[in-house]
């Protein structure tokens, strides 16, 4: 069979000749190989970009690089060439970076070696047609995350956080390996396309539906969702480029898996309310701990947790092309947030008088509230005659961003006059309410004909819906009078347990040990 193949296909492969010369010069100053490792990331960029355009103008009719049930093969379509895009631009960006911040470590090949291999690791599994290819990428990716853990070996709290992350990101391996087993037995392949079609002529059964789960759990361990969190606070001990990739791309991986498996994981409606509670859940626990961070780079760990949780909510709502479009701006704003963070110190060192901190008054945080919703009722209304009717997921989605909205409206403009709260109130919702339904029009336009609708909502869904919502507009409540409560006697308690996150990262550091490997040695 003749396949056109998409020259994103190629991005991985362009990072080999620079990975083989930095393994072979491991070491301080490697003359110009950190050149030619931007260099090398900068083709994979083009390659994948190329692959992209390719796609968009219909040159690419077939996937797959070998036959068999069990195939390693990639694929070519609007989501995965437009991942690769991502994954090739961030990565050539902190390969640029790395230039400079790692120049003059005594393993600096390594460190360009280890990030290279990472990368294509990455640019791998995103394009992944076939479980099997998708669980390779994954296997390597942490390896060789691990060892940039390591870069550091000396410090107590690396080996720490090198460790639990290992622990935490191959259990998803293995969830991975149980899913793979159960799918080739219960539909004789792994290709994800030939899945889906099985599906839905045939159902999941006991066996489609048990490796469902698994690649819902996978996809949860590998987003750091709740409990089992706590790695991706610890990433910090390794260089600003691995926390910056990591954030911006690696973490990412799970979204990935459930979208590229979206109609075999909409087969099932248990997967689907797993995903909505524990999406919620995570999102919401990150985001009332980050309140509460004082470390820049630590408050951007704790916002990555919860916007992958938030990422989880809208799969599990079947809002997938607004999942992927979630994974593509968080991608850039948190590898920029990164990359600058070093830049928070000057910023604050410049400071000369903090301003008065506002706070909030009930009836100004019900009137910012209240006229929130009013306009986006109206945006809403606005853009249902226009371009037809939203699903009950997408308006549900958009009422909780309105929420954080007027949280923070309400937070930052509550010392001001009442007309100037109420029209900067109505700006802001009024642009987030336009954004938010234009963004959706246009993820829809390019992903909508690849990626299955949101299923019609039935009692379970209903009931999701409805206690997310409230759940997320109590939490937007409480966080718009946080200087109200914050340090009111009563609650200094509470707020000492958000900041150590409710000491469940401790309770999965007595379970790897990795206390004992803080201690300093006896003398």
């Amino acid at each position: 069979m003749q396949i056109a193949f998409a020259l994103s296909f190629l991005a991985p492969l362009a990072l080999l000749p620079a990975i083989l010369v930095a393994l072979a010069r491991p070491g301080k100053r490697p003359g110009s190989l950190p050149r030619w490792a931007e260099l090398s990331a900068v083709a994979a960029f083009a390659l994948a970009l190329a692959g992209l355009v390719q796609t968009a103008l219909g040159a690419v009719p077939g996937v797959g690089i070998m036959e068999g049930a069990a195939r390693l093969a990639f694929r070519a379509d609007l989501v995965s060439t437009a991942m690769a895009t991502l994954v090739g631009f961030i990565g050539w960006i902190v390969m640029r970076y790395s230039r400079t911040y790692i120049d003059g470590e005594a393993r600096e090949g390594m460190f360009h070696a280890l990030m290279l291999t990472t990368l294509a690791a990455v640019l791998a599994f995103v394009q992944a047609g076939t479980l099997s290819l998708a669980l390779l990428a994954a296997i390597v990716v942490g390896i060789a995350l691990k060892r940039l853990l390591l870069f550091y070996p000396e410090r107590a709290e690396a080996r720490r956080a090198a460790t639990k992350f290992a622990v935490v990101w191959h259990a998803g391996d293995a969830m991975l390996v149980l899913a793979a087993g159960l799918l080739f037995a219960t539909f004789g392949t792994l290709e994800f396309a030939a899945l889906a079609a099985a599906a839905g002529t045939n159902g999941l059964g006991i066996g489609g539906t048990l490796a469902v789960a698994a690649i819902v759990a996978a996809a949860a361990l590998k987003t750091a969702s709740f409990p089992l969190h706590g790695w991706l606070t610890e990433v910090m001990e390794a260089p600003t480029p691995v926390s910056a990739l990591l954030h911006a791309g690696i973490i990412n991986s799970g979204g990935v898996l459930l979208i590229a498996n979206a109609e075999l994981v909409q087969s099932s409606p248990g997967a689907m309310a797993a995903l909505v509670m524990l999406g919620g859940l995570t999102a919401v626990f990150g985001a009332a701990v980050m309140l509460t961070q004082s470390a820049i780079k630590t408050a951007l760990a704790w916002s990555t947790i919860s916007q992958m949780g938030f990422m989880l909510l809208q799969c599990g709502l079947g809002l997938w092309t607004l999942a992927l479009l979630h994974i593509m701006a968080h991608s850039l704003y948190k590898a920029h947030a990164f990359l600058s963070s070093g830049g928070a110190v000057t910023e604050v060192a410049n400071i000369r008088r903090p301003g008065p901190v506002a706070v909030p008054s009930v009836a100004a945080v019900l009137k910012s509230f209240g006229l929130a919703i009013l306009l986006y009722a109206a945006i809403a209304g606005l853009f249902t005659a226009v371009f037809g009717p939203k699903s009950p997921q997408a308006l549900a989605l958009g009422t909780i961003l309105i929420f954080g909205v007027a949280y923070l409206v309400a937070q930052g403009l509550a010392d001001r006059a009442p007309v100037a709260l109420t029209k900067r109130t109505a700006l802001a919702s009024l642009a987030t309410a336009v954004a938010y339904f234009a963004f959706h029009v246009l993820s829809q336009a390019i992903w909508g004909p690849i990626l299955p609708a949101a299923p019609v909502p039935g009692d379970l869904e209903w009931a999701l819906i409805v206690l997310g919502v409230v759940s997320f507009g109590l939490v937007a409540f409480a966080q718009a009078l946080f200087p109200l409560w914050a340090h009111h006697p009563s609650t200094a308690g509470l707020r000492v347990h958000l900041a150590n996150g409710l000491y469940l990262n401790a309770l999965l550091d007595r379970a790897i040990g990795g206390f004992r490997t803080t201690r300093a040695p006896r003398s």
